[in-house]
Formats: C-alpha cells, sequence, structure tokens
C-alpha cells in the first residue's frame, strides 16, 4: 500500500500559491448606530442601508486563496439598540443556476449558495456564532465550540430573509443583542462574512488564512455603545399531548403536560436556564447504526436545552479527530475551511473516549429509553477572560435507579493570545445509586500565526473519577498536538491512558485499561486551471495497549487518497490494515431466539487482516446526487463484502426524496452473515415555514422497522408547532412477518416571550 501515498508526487504542475505581503492580514469595520429597523424581507429598499457600514473587498478562499471573486458583493451592517442588522447583495452573472434547493427551516445548507455572518463578541479569538442564509431564505445557526467544532444543533433566535432577481440574489438578517452573549463594556466584536458559489465550489471571505474563516480568523468590528438586551428574559412555555401504545401488553398512555424553559440574561455575558417538567418529545430521532465492534456506539446530543452554551462544557479537544465528529459543522453548511484534524482511522466512538461531560448520560436510559427531568437550572457564560459553567438536573427515578442530582461545572480562563486553561467537576450518576464524582485539569493550545498562515494546536488533559468500590486505576490523561493546514503538509499526534477503574459517570467511555495512540499525516495539493482542483494523499494510524499487559488491543494503519475535481465530486481510495487481539470469544453476530437464536463468534487470538475502500461522492449541489463505495478484503479469521450507496433526488425545494443502503456480507469459519441498514427519508416542504418530513429506517440485526413522521410549523423564530408520530414494527422470527410492537404521537407547541 504504500506507493498509494507517494502517487502524486510527480504532480508538479501544481501551481504554488505565494502569500501576499497583506495576505490574511486582519481588517477593522467601523459600524455605525442607526436608530432604525427594517423590514427583513429581503428586498433593501429602507434608506437606512445607504448609511450603514460598507464591506466590498472579499476574496476567494477557493479554489484560489486570495485571488479575486468571480462575482461581486456588497455588505451592509449596523446596529440599534436591540439587534445587529446585515444585509448583503450578491450578483450572478448565471443567475438562473444558483443553487438553492432548500427551503426546510433548519436544515442544512452544506451544498447550497449561502451567505454567512460569523460574530466572536467577545474578541477572544476562540468562540463564536455562525448564522447564514441561502437564497430562499432558509435560516441556519451554530456554536463554534472552538475554533475547528462546531454545534449546529443550537438553535438561536433571530431573523433571515432573502429574493432573487435576475441579477443574483439579496440576504436581510437582524441578529437580536437577546440572542448573543456578549461583553457590554467592549466595543469591540470579532466579525467576518463568507460567501458560498456552490456550482462552481468558490468559496469567499473577508479575512481569512490558511484557507480558514472562524472566530480565530476574523476581522474586527468597532463602534457597539449602549447595547441593551431588555430584560433579558426568555420565557418559553410548551404544551405537549401524548399517546403512547404497547403492542405486547395492549396497554394505551395518554397524558398532557405542561413544560416550562426559562432563560435569564444575569449579565449580557452571563446566561441563566431554569427547565422544569422538560419535555423532549420533539427531539429528532438518531440516524440508526449497527455495531460490530466490541465497544461502545457513540451519539450526538440534539436536545435544545444542553445545547445551549455548549461549547462552554468542551474539555481538552477530546472528539475532535474521529472518522465521524459529534456536532461540528458537517450538519449544517460551514466550518468547511476551518482545517481541523481528521483521521479516519480512530473509530468516532474511540475518538470521544474519556470524555468527562456528555449530556446524553442525562434524561436517558442505557438503552436509550427517556427518562423525565424534574428539573434542572444552568449558568453558562463569561466574566472578563473567564468561561463559567454550572449545569444541575434532579431526574426522575426509572427502572431501579433512584431519582437522583446530577451537577456538572466548568471553569476556563483564556490565556496567552488564543489559548485557554480550565477545570471540570462532575457529581452523580444518572444511570445507577451509586455515589460518583470527576474532576479534571485541561490545557488547550492555538496559534494561527505562525508564518506561511500556518496553524498549531495542542492540549493536555488529565481527570480523575471517584466511584464507589473503584479505588485505585481511576485517572485518564492525554496529550496531543497537531498543524491542521489545509494546503501543503498537515498532521498531527494524539495519545491517552484510561485507566480501569476510570469511569465518567456523566461522561462517555468507549474502553477503559488502555493507552492509545493516533497518528496522521498527509500533504494536500490545489491546483489552479486544471480539471482537478485538490488532491490529498496521506497515512493514518492508531494503536491500543492493554496497560496491564503492554500488550496490542488494536492497532490500524491505512493510506488514503482523495481527489476533487471543480464540480466538487470526489473520489476516494483506501488500505487499511487491521490488527484486532481478542482476549475472550466475541459474539459478533447473534439472531433473535424467535428464529433460532443462531451465533457467530470469533474465537480468542490474533488476527491481522487487510481491506480496501473506493468510492465516489457526486457534487451535492445537483437535483440528484449520489455516493457509493465499496469496501471489500479480509476480516479477522474470513473476508467480507460491504458495498454502500446514498442517492438523493430533489426536483424542486419543496421535495426531497433519499434512500440509503448499507450492507455487510461476511464469511468467517464459524458462519456466514449479511448485516443490512436501510433507510428511506422523503421531505415535503410547503413552505419555508412548514414542513412534513418522514423517515423510515430498518436493520435486520434488530429486525426492527422504525417510522418517524414529524410535522415541523415555525411561523416565526421562537415559535414551534410539532405533531411526531413515531411507529416501530419487528421480525423476531425473520419470516418477513413484521408486527407492531410500539407507537407514540405527539403534539407540541412552544412559544416564546422574550422581555
Amino acid at each position: 500500500m504504500a506507493p498509494v501515498c507517494l502517487l502524486p508526487l510527480w504532480l508538479t504542475t501544481a501551481q504554488a500559491q505565494s502569500l501576499p505581503t497583506d495576505a490574511g492580514a486582519s481588517k477593522t469595520l467601523a459600524i455605525s448606530r442607526i436608530d432604525a429597523v427594517p423590514v427583513i424581507d429581503g428586498v433593501l429598499d429602507e434608506p437606512m442601508w445607504a448609511q450603514a457600514a460598507l464591506v466590498e473587498d472579499l476574496h476567494q478562499l477557493d479554489p484560489v486563496e486570495y485571488a479575486a471573486p468571480s462575482q461581486r458583493s456588497e455588505i451592509r451592517v449596523y446596529f440599534d439598540d436591540a439587534a445587529l442588522y446585515v444585509a448583503a447583495r450578491l450578483w450572478d452573472t448565471d443567475a438562473e443556476n444558483i443553487t438553492a434547493h432548500v427551503l426546510r427551516q433548519g436544515e442544512g445548507l452544506n451544498n447550497e449558495d449561502r451567505f454567512a455572518v460569523i460574530l466572536d463578541p467577545y474578541l477572544d479569538r476562540r468562540n463564536g456564532y455562525r448564522f447564514q442564509v441561502n437564497p430562499n431564505g432558509v435560516r441556519w445557526e451554530a456554536l463554534y465550540q472552538d475554533t475547528t467544532n462546531l454545534e449546529s444543533n443550537w438553535d438561536g433566535i433571530w431573523l433571515g430573509a432573502a429574493t432573487r432577481d435576475a441579477d443574483g440574489w439579496t440576504a436581510e438578517i437582524a441578529i437580536p443583542f437577546k440572542t448573543l452573549s456578549f461583553n457590554p463594556n467592549s466595543a469591540e466584536w470579532g466579525i467576518n462574512f463568507e460567501r458560498t458559489i456552490q456550482r462552481n465550489g468558490e468559496t469567499l471571505g473577508w479575512v481569512s488564512r490558511n484557507r480558514q474563516l472562524n472566530p480565530g480568523v476574523a476581522g474586527t468590528a468597532i463602534g457597539f455603545e449602549g447595547l441593551k438586551q431588555g430584560a433579558g428574559l426568555d420565557v418559553v412555555p410548551s404544551l405537549v399531548a401524548r399517546q403512547n401504545r404497547a403492542y405486547a401488553t395492549g396497554a394505551d398512555e395518554s397524558d398532557v403536560e405542561p413544560s416550562l424553559d426559562v432563560f435569564y440574561k444575569i449579565t449580557p455575558s452571563l446566561n441563566g436556564a431554569l427547565t422544569i417538567n422538560t419535555d423532549f418529545s420533539a427531539t429528532e430521532i438518531d440516524d440508526r447504526q449497527v455495531n460490530l465492534t466490541r465497544f461502545s456506539l457513540f451519539f450526538p446530543e440534539k436536545r435544545d436545552f444542553f445545547l445551549q452554551d455548549a461549547d462552554i462544557f468542551e474539555f481538552g479537544r477530546i472528539g475532535a479527530g474521529g472518522s465521524n465528529r459529534g456536532g461540528g459543522g458537517g450538519g449544517g453548511g460551514g466550518g468547511g475551511n476551518s482545517g481541523g484534524s481528521f483521521n479516519p482511522a480512530v473509530p468516532s466512538s474511540a475518538a470521544q473516549n474519556a470524555r468527562p461531560f456528555f449530556s446524553r448520560r442525562i434524561g436517558l436510559s442505557a438503552t436509550g429509553e427517556p427518562v423525565d427531568i424534574d428539573y434542572g437550572a444552568k449558568l453558562s457564560g463569561r466574566a472578563g477572560r473567564w468561561n463559567l459553567g454550572a449545569l444541575a438536573i434532579r431526574q426522575d427515578e426509572f427502572q431501579n435507579v433512584e431519582a437522583g442530582d446530577i451537577f456538572v461545572g466548568r471553569v476556563a480562563a483564556n490565556v496567552l493570545d488564543e489559548s485557554a486553561v480550565g477545570m471540570i467537576f462532575t457529581d452523580g450518576d444518572p444511570q445507577s445509586n451509586a455515589d460518583s464524582s470527576l474532576a479534571g485539569a485541561d490545557f488547550r493550545y492555538r496559534n494561527s500565526k505562525l508564518p506561511g498562515g500556518r496553524l498549531l494546536e495542542g492540549q493536555a488533559w488529565y481527570q480523575q473519577s471517584e466511584n464507589e468500590g473503584l479505588d485505585d486505576q481511576n485517572r485518564a490523561f492525554g496529550l496531543g498536538i497537531g498543524m491542521p493546514n489545509s494546503v501543503g503538509w498537515r498532521g498531527s499526534f494524539n495519545t491517552r491512558q484510561v485507566e480501569e477503574n476510570f469511569y465518567p459517570a456523566v461522561g462517555f467511555v468507549e474502553r477503559t485499561g488502555i493507552r492509545d495512540q493516533a497518528l496522521d499525516f498527509g500533504h494536500q495539493w490545489r491546483f489552479v486551471d486544471r480539471r482537478l482542483r485538490s488532491l490529498y494523499s496521506g497515512f493514518d494510524g492508531y494503536r491500543v495497549e492493554r496497560l496491564d499487559t503492554g500488550n496490542v488491543e488494536s492497532e490500524v494503519a491505512s493510506f488514503r487518497l482523495t481527489m476533487q475535481n471543480n464540480t466538487q465530486d470526489n473520489l476516494f481510495m483506501r488500505g487499511v490494515s487491521s490488527r484486532e487481539v481478542l482476549p475472550a470469544d466475541f459474539v459478533i453476530y447473534r439472531e433473535p431466539p424467535a428464529a433460532g437464536g443462531r451465533q457467530v463468534v470469533i474465537p480468542a487470538g490474533d488476527y491481522t487482516y487487510t481491506d480496501y475502500r473506493i468510492g465516489i461522492d457526486a457534487g451535492r449541489q445537483r437535483s440528484v446526487s449520489l455516493r457509493v463505495s465499496m469496501t471489500a478484503g479480509e476480516f479477522y479469521d474470513g473476508h467480507h463484502t460491504s458495498p454502500n450507496a446514498e442517492v438523493t433526488w430533489r426536483p424542486s425545494p419543496h421535495f426531497r426524496l433519499s434512500a440509503s443502503y448499507d450492507v455487510n456480507d461476511i464469511s468467517l469459519p464459524d458462519g456466514d452473515f449479511v448485516v443490512r441498514l436501510t433507510s428511506l427519508r422523503a421531505e415535503l416542504v410547503f413552505s419555508s415555514t412548514l414542513s412534513w418530513v418522514n423517515l423510515v429506517q430498518y436493520d435486520n440485526v434488530s429486525e426492527t422497522l422504525g417510522f418517524n413522521s414529524r410535522l415541523h410549523w415555525i411561523p416565526r423564530a421562537g415559535r414551534e408547532g410539532f405533531i411526531v408520530l413515531n411507529h416501530n414494527l419487528a421480525d423476531p422470527e425473520k419470516d418477513n412477518s413484521f408486527e407492531s410492537t410500539s407507537a407514540d404521537i405527539a403534539v407540541k407547541f412552544s412559544y416564546t416571550w422574550r422581555l
């Protein structure tokens, strides 16, 4: 496989991009106060826009950083007591081919033409907000957990609208100061702007460095004075009516319950939140996963209460380098230029190992069933250079677990120009009646001002848990360093040690009693005036050793090659050599008892095997997009073939149909089996305020067919109505005779009063 890494070295025709002397330099924008409120309708016919601060000097990030844009853009910015207003006139000489497939509010805009505003209200170059809109006026927002990871499940209240015409499109945005946390004593904020022209893969920005555009690489807006947040109080009552049916017992349950969320700005930079009788019935369901490993799977948080200021609780950059990052930019569009580290040799759950706080441990049982939260309170925000977070939850009893209290506290101080040092403390175990606590400290280093626009990141962290009956070997610690550059050489190295009795009761642990190392390095080529836009070739490695013996438990070494053309079609190839040492027999497949209870067992032993993957990911800006891949080769002491396909058809912004089919066809000495995971998603979007999403998921391991239907009405930001139906069917005998097992329907409406 080694030659794969060296394949592109002959491509000497790649044109190196020299950095202009002023490239990447910060810019300053003087923003004026104008006491006039525009109508947010995507039409710039009010006179105040002519008085607003003007930004015209966008440049390319892609395909050629600092090159002149192919299309003209004008951005206007001003503020009044209550909000920041941004308008963008985005000319396009080929306006008929503007990419605007998305009409459903909240859907990701990764594959759309879009305009984005990035705000860093504390000017700390570490965290911030991202607000973006597409030509249909669909809004999407996210929190920057750090400069390279986005939490796209956060919902902020703001307004956005857009209109199209023969010469391009116009975006108009209002961001209330009540939605933001900021320092009222500072007149300076970090600010940046981004425009994406999807059909030719062109990205424009105001300030960039190393193709990065985030809170750490931004300009400075000056003039913010006299900002008001009113009383700083959001009161969000909700009412939900539910009916559940368990078909096995014939039991029906129905109830009507109110719930209340209160958000209070103690200061403009410090937030308090209170939740009573918390309801999560309208939360989107998880994408189904099938586990063919010996270790736990990781599912991202999607519940709004836990996502508010979630960036403050992040610790040690744990989870930032795995093969399937949890809440990052992949779900929503934006952050594609962040240049974050990525190592596909590290499974997503392994990347999250030893996370001290994982909010999905609260309000959910070990099997994912909802557990009532009686009430909870949260304090989060910033005071000077300090970042503060505290969470207290009263969880109701369930199964044999008594009602109990859970607490999480986090404090971090900004140090140096872009770094931070902090501590975390947790108390309580939401999954048992035992006493449990954890304390930890971390240091996160970042320097984005190296010569040539290079970026250097590093982190070190330490944790110790205290649990009944687990007195020794209860520590976890790690460190890492990386240069996640988007051009040229890039790489990272991370190591962590998780002792046998380390148990973060409010966190996530994949495996204990191990030491692991993750290494990746490679080179990214960018081409100018070629059919091929970029090429990446590199090595990824991951190794896990047992602490008690020093022997290898898992090992992965891979070479990968990825190519992208100018229409954003990707070809990817990967060769992987794996080693797994099983200390005991591993039951990898088990049929339900009703179907015979057959098991396929891999005996204890030391296994080394190699497989290869090739795939194509067609540009998602088209009305029909396709992703197909094939993985084949050895698997333990047998072999496997794994074809995967996903196709999406979007004939208009009002309808989308997508289907995916993943197969693992595995042959082992103890038996053969096939694992199938299938999903079908249909979306009807009646308008930008009303949508109906239907999802069917099936896998032949659980033999469960799940149907989720979600009617979502958003008459205005901060007001939402839902009708959610879930219906599950099972085929335990595997004879294609599916029978209903459970069903539930919920009707919910929430309304936000801002005072």
